[in-house]
């Protein structure tokens, strides 16, 4: 038995409604886990440099190795339980959180040029927060919750006064990409499945 070409094209319709309709569950939990530990080391190694070019070099570097992380761990989880990653929710999710993010690559440069490279660890984990809330507007539930935590590390770490800057900025960094991505990657796996 053959379907008509109408009833294909409705069938076609309406799943492409409810992929744009359902949230992103694709998030992946362990995966999640795995760029907070590969932040650890990074911080240790960064917290020899004073928020200078070198130090940006180094967390860039890292920023760079998490996405890498983070996109296998989405297909990965994506494929094994057999949701689409790239259209729909997964879409909305990537094209929401890449402003904020954008914004914070772009502000890394003028910071650095005028002497504030003190203020890159508020800034990168205020806007990544904000990037997370948006993304995660598409997502499961807890992800917002985890963009309100890295947002209020990161006003944190902006209002940090000056003389403990130094040696706190570079651990609100730690406890941002480090911490907050074990934390809520191992409830987003044990809620959410892997």
């Amino acid at each position: 038995m053959s379907l008509d070409s109408g009833a294909v094209d409705d069938l076609r319709f309406i799943r492409q409604t409810m992929e744009r309709s359902a949230a992103f569950t694709a998030v992946p939990g362990w995966g999640m886990v795995a760029v907070g530990a590969s932040a650890f080391p990074v911080a240790w190694l960064a917290s020899r440099h004073a928020f200078d070019l070198r130090w940006t070099e180094i967390w860039l570097t890292e920023a760079v190795l998490a996405v890498a992380i983070a996109i296998v761990a989405i297909q990965n989880k994506a494929t094994h339980h057999g949701l689409p990653w790239t259209s729909g929710p997964g879409r909305k999710v990537a094209l929401s959180f890449a402003p904020p993010v954008a914004a914070a690559a772009l502000l890394t440069l003028p910071l650095l040029r005028s002497g504030l490279g003190d203020s890159l660890p508020g800034t990168w984990l205020l806007l990544y927060g904000c990037g997370v809330i948006a993304g995660g507007a598409f997502s499961v539930s807890i992800v917002p919750v985890m963009g309100v935590c890295f947002m209020l590390l990161g006003a944190a770490a902006l209002l940090l006064p000056a003389n403990v800057l130094p040696i706190l900025g570079n651990s609100a960094m730690a406890a941002g990409f480090g911490g907050l991505h074990v934390l809520f990657g191992i409830l987003i796996a044990r809620r959410h499945g892997g």
